[in-house]
């Protein structure tokens, strides 16, 4: 399987993240893409490539360009006012305050475009966005022009990126830019299935009133984790995008036998509604050991995952959400591909 990576995704180094209370170094580092391709390169899984340099057009296509602007700009604009550290937001539009009108000061602007406290902009960031997005779309490309399967090694992550933004570690939404490069290349209809810990939040609300991309999310219960707010099993689309919307919240301590039931019918509505190709959101942190995740995988179960996902028989793209930065963490991504590959 032909993997796509880039060293400029390792241009995000952040020091800083919110956390309990303190301000920690972030779980969401460079090393975690080094313990990636340590395993993949070990295993022998195929080539690793360069991606190609798409520009934002594609970008655009499913993100507010105003948006875009600002992650952009937000770095030089901090340090071009003095800020020490990394510009994190700490006041946010709220139900008694709603935002109607974009504050002008870079705070102001902060809290508008993000979603939670865990994220900041630091040096590299967007540089590294790009590069992650890029990595995507190059994915997805071989997968359309060969039929073959292909692994993004995507840095940072993007799903819970929504139109216009940012949080969860995520700036552009991978998955959601490589669905709408797939269709504006003449597909019918893609499935994004998202099996991180984490709700996809942010490719729930790109494609939410949409029935040309299937979103199908297995994830902890929002109702006790991260991003709280959205992924409830009542959630399946508005308008024409009703039924297209699919999510499998499942209690913290979820194990493989509860995950793989919910897997297994994800996969037959992904059948049943005429899906050309799947995009993958290949989060490992479902695993036991995963420092900030609550299911309880095995590595084993993440080569079952790949074996099931094999039996699709659709052509597929793997994209790297999350999975923090534990040795397993190179295991289980190899133990999902090389599942896949052995079908």
């Amino acid at each position: 399987m032909l993997t796509f990576h880039s060293d400029a995704t390792l241009r995000r180094r952040a020091l800083t993240e919110l956390d309990g209370g303190q301000l920690v170094t972030p779980y969401e580092c460079p090393e975690r893409v080094e313990l990636v391709l340590k395993h993949v390169q070990s295993r022998k899984l195929g080539e690793v490539r360069e991606p190609e340099a798409f520009g934002l057009e594609p970008v655009l296509a499913v993100h507010d360009r105003d948006y875009v602007e600002f992650l952009k700009s937000c770095w030089d604009e901090w340090q071009a006012l003095g800020r020490e550290g990394e510009a994190i937001a700490w006041i946010w539009p709220t139900r008694t305050m709603p935002g109607r009108v974009i504050p002008e000061c870079i705070d102001g602007r902060l809290g508008h475009y993000s979603l939670s406290a865990d994220t900041s902009i630091c040096e590299g960031t967007f540089e590294a966005a790009e590069a992650s997005k890029d990595i995507a779309l190059s994915a997805v490309k071989h997968t359309l022009t060969n039929g073959e399967p292909s692994f993004g090694l995507c840095r940072p992550p993007g799903h819970h990126a929504a139109t216009d933004q940012f949080g969860g570690y995520c700036f552009f939404n991978n998955a959601a830019i490589a669905a709408q490069y797939a269709l504006d290349q003449g597909r019918r209809r893609v499935a994004v299935l998202d099996v991180d810990f984490h709700h996809g939040n942010g490719t729930q609300q790109i494609f939410y009133e949409r029935d040309d991309v299937l979103f199908v999310s297995l994830h902890g219960d929002p109702k006790q984790c991260f991003p709280y707010y959205l992924g409830h099993a009542d959630e399946s689309g508005m308008g024409a995008g009703m039924g297209f919307n699919i999510n499998y919240p499942m209690a913290p301590g979820s194990g493989f036998d509860v995950w793989s039931r919910a897997l297994d019918d994800a996969l037959e509505k992904i059948r049943e509604l005429g899906c050309e190709l799947l995009i993958v959101s290949l989060g490992v942190d479902a695993f036991e050991n995963d420092p900030i995740s609550e299911f309880k995988l095995t590595s084993d179960d993440f080569s079952e995952l790949g074996r099931r996902l094999g039996h699709a028989g659709l052509p597929t793209t793997f994209l790297m959400e999350g999975g923090y930065a534990v040795e397993e963490i190179g295991i289980n991504v190899v133990n999902v591909l090389s599942g896949f590959d052995s079908v």
